[in-house]
């Protein structure tokens, strides 16, 4: 890669990084980073249909699916392929055709991955020509919210994919008929919008979307998402960002990368947990005993090889989007790493009794302080108090949780529940008290004369909070952050148990 671009005109745009930083050298040679991306896709379809091959070669059709350490031949058996009644393999031949398909489409796209790489242009050109259809420039909020829409429009196309496989190509594997399950075509499913959103509410279970229990109303949801994101794209191609997405999103080539990943992180743990979980999409025939890591045997099952990957790969890509979404912030603040900006350190001022040290006034403690969220520069109002507050309201139900389970509710269930009431009600005294002091604060400051400049320690408070109606906006957002994460928090020890085997055996 780094060979391709040595003598690129564009060079005075490819970031100065190691081989270690892949494609982000890449950020803005567009046409190279189709390249790059279309070459990813055949790596994945190569994968697919590689280890597709490599478990139906040693796939024994004797012993349970589960204890063979198959990930990918349970997926296609859950999609009706192959299986009849009671789940059992009567036919690998469809296996071997998917396969086969994958590693020809495979060729197909690494053909495009290098033309693109080593022949097509560094640069795509936004023109109104064909070929300019795909240029773009990161800045350009209209030209990215049209790229948003047209994800989101596949996207949808391959939710209602799956509809399409459930209700007119031979139908999906159900579990719960007689004779330990079979594949049957899903004629009616579920359209009723209060069954289906009811899932996420927790209004048929306290696994939430987890609790589903029958295939009508998976297609029926997968319908449902599939018009939602074709609607939602749609909307994203015809219209422009709206004021507030201008005024709080960041709109750079890291910042898009953040974003990318910290879905991917989300969805990551949404599908560990639901996979640890439910038995209909994810049949114990097919994937083992659910809320179990190994089978009787001692043997890690495909069930537990799934959960775990998901979350380990999830926690990384959070990390990721952590990471990428501070240095996107950074940036846009006008931090330039290369000069290596800091927060300068302070002078001694013996009448205030402000006297640097050597943890005070290091530059690292002062880097430390500047980018927490109350001093980081180049946040909205809102986004501060969102930050806050969801850091606050998470940490403080562990606390209530424990001394609770410790105390009177020792006996009882009902702890993690008390710790959320309770952080909760402190969310709520906090802002109360955030706002007195802003109401009090900044109203007294309007009508006082200019205090002399004093020396400090710590970086200064952003002026976008130094008035009643920014801190106002500050108070909204720790309000609804601090709830947030203390919802998060509580529903992260609701499943403790889950979530400690995984980690337990990802180690």
């Amino acid at each position: 890669m780094t060979a391709v671009i040595e003598d690129s005109p564009y060079k005075q745009q490819i970031p100065d990084v190691g081989w270690w930083a892949g494609n982000f050298r890449l950020t803005n040679l567009s046409g190279k980073l189709l390249g790059a991306h279309v070459a990813h896709s055949a790596l994945i379809l190569l994968w697919a249909g590689g280890m597709t091959l490599f478990e139906l070669s040693r796939f024994n059709p004797t012993q349970p699916m589960y204890e063979q350490g198959l990930i990918l031949l349970p997926h296609l058996a859950t999609l009706g392929f192959g299986v009849g009644a009671g789940g059992q393999v009567i036919s690998t031949y469809p296996y071997f055709v998917i396969s086969v398909l994958h590693l020809i489409s495979s060729v197909i796209l690494a053909a495009g991955g290098i033309y693109h790489s080593l022949l097509g242009p560094e640069v795509l050109e936004d023109n109104p020509t064909w070929a300019g259809f795909f240029g773009y420039d990161w800045k350009d909020k209209d030209k990215m919210t049209t790229i948003l829409g047209i994800h989101l429009t596949l996207l949808g196309l391959g939710a209602l994919a799956l509809v399409a496989k459930a209700m007119f190509w031979g139908g999906l594997f159900d579990p719960w008929l007689a004779g330990g399950g079979n594949v049957r075509v899903i004629n009616h499913p579920t359209l009723n919008p209060f069954r289906i959103f009811g899932y996420l509410f927790g209004a048929w279970g306290p696994e939430g979307m987890a609790a589903v229990d029958n295939l009508e109303d998976v297609v029926g949801g997968h319908i449902w998402v599939g018009l939602m994101l074709i609607g939602g794209g749609i909307f994203h191609i015809l219209t422009k960002p709206m004021k507030w997405a201008r005024r709080i999103l960041i709109y750079s080539g890291e910042a898009y990368l953040s974003y990318s990943i910290g879905a991917v992180a989300y969805m990551g743990f949404l599908a560990a947990y639901f996979a640890s979980v439910n038995n209909t999409v994810y049949p114990e025939v097919f994937y083992g005993s659910v809320k179990a890591i190994e089978t009787s045997a001692g043997v890690v099952s495909s069930r537990g090889w799934l959960v775990t990957f998901h979350f380990v790969l999830a926690l990384i890509f959070l990390l990721g989007h952590i990471w990428h979404a501070l240095r996107a912030r950074a940036i846009e603040a006008g931090f330039d790493f290369k000069n290596g900006d800091m927060v300068q350190a302070p002078r001694v001022n013996r009448q205030t009794g402000n006297l640097a040290t050597v943890v005070s006034s290091s530059d690292l403690t002062l880097k430390f302080l500047k980018y927490l969220p109350i001093y980081r520069p180049g946040i909205s109002p809102l986004s501060r108090g969102l930050e806050i507050g969801m850091a606050h309201g998470y940490w403080l139900v562990g606390p209530f949780a424990t001394f609770g389970s410790l105390g009177l509710l020792r006996n009882s269930n009902a702890a993690s529940l008390v710790g959320l009431l309770a952080a909760g009600s402190l969310i709520l005294i906090l802002t109360i008290g955030f706002s007195i002091y802003g109401t009090t604060t900044f109203e007294r400051q309007q009508e006082m004369y200019p205090r002399p400049a004093t020396v400090a320690t710590v970086p200064r408070v952003p002026e976008s909070v130094n008035s009643t109606e920014r801190w106002s906006e500050f108070t909204e957002g720790f309000l609804i952050g601090g709830i947030g994460g203390a919802i998060f928090a509580y529903l992260l020890l609701s499943g403790l148990d889950v979530f400690s085997a995984i980690a337990i055996n990802s180690l």
